[in-house]
């Protein structure tokens, strides 16, 4: 029984090694907004580092990494413009009053460009 907890606890660890070391640390979001606009599929996948992160994780009492997965939702006919997806996730969270750490997320959407202003159309 042990030995089958410590391949399954090597699995889960190798898991989480693999999902950190494909991301990019970034310590602004807009960087992956503009690889997702740049990139042919649309998307970029980053890990918040600095300050920004470090805070959160005071805040809240977590360790782990803060994820960070842009999608395209929708090109516009502007050149460069999309819809984005972004959507922020950690894994052991403290909320105030919660009895034991969790995971937390949040996604919103942004009509974005690369010149770092919205579309002049949604078309």
């Amino acid at each position: 029984m042990k030995s089958i907890f410590v391949i399954v606890l090597g699995a889960v660890a190798l898991q989480c090694a693999a999902q950190s070391s494909e991301r990019a640390p970034v310590t602004d979001a807009r960087l992956l907004m503009l690889a997702a606009l740049r990139s042919p599929d649309g998307q970029a996948h980053g890990l918040l580092t600095g300050d920004i992160a470090d805070a959160i994780g005071k805040r809240f009492s977590a360790t782990t990494p803060i994820f960070i997965d842009v999608t395209t939702e929708k090109r516009y006919a502007q050149a460069g413009c999309s819809r984005l997806r972004l959507s922020f996730w950690q894994d052991g969270v403290l909320l105030p009053g919660a009895k034991a750490p969790r995971k937390q997320s949040i996604e919103f959407g942004i009509n974005y460009c690369l010149d770092g202003m919205p579309p002049k159309s949604l078309s």
